[in-house]
């Protein structure tokens, strides 16, 4: 399955700081309408593209949607940071 959708870069505080952009409503219920096929130990892999940087990573279910790691070798790339929306093109399930 193929994505394309918007999302604002956000933190989120563990014992080190993660940022993700979490799924708009429409993309996660797709995501989990394919979920049983692709899910592993909860979350799912994908293969994500922000800008002309292209990352595998997996998403996780995280209040009420899917939150996709967005790495921070991605971000200074692409000269992105918290706060700021990005485009991000995602393929569920693995390579």
């Amino acid at each position: 399955m193929d994505l394309v959708f918007s999302g604002e870069l956000v933190e989120w505080r563990g014992p080190a700081p993660y940022h993700f952009v979490p799924l708009p409503p429409d993309e996660a219920d797709l995501v989990d309408e394919v979920k049983a096929e692709v899910v592993y130990w909860g979350v799912v892999p994908v293969r994500a593209r922000i800008g002309a940087t292209t990352f595998t990573t997996s998403m996780f279910p995280r209040e009420g949607t899917w939150f996709l790691p967005v790495k921070d070798a991605v971000r200074r790339a692409e000269g992105v940071g918290l706060g700021d929306v990005v485009e991000v093109a995602l393929t569920v399930g693995r390579d």
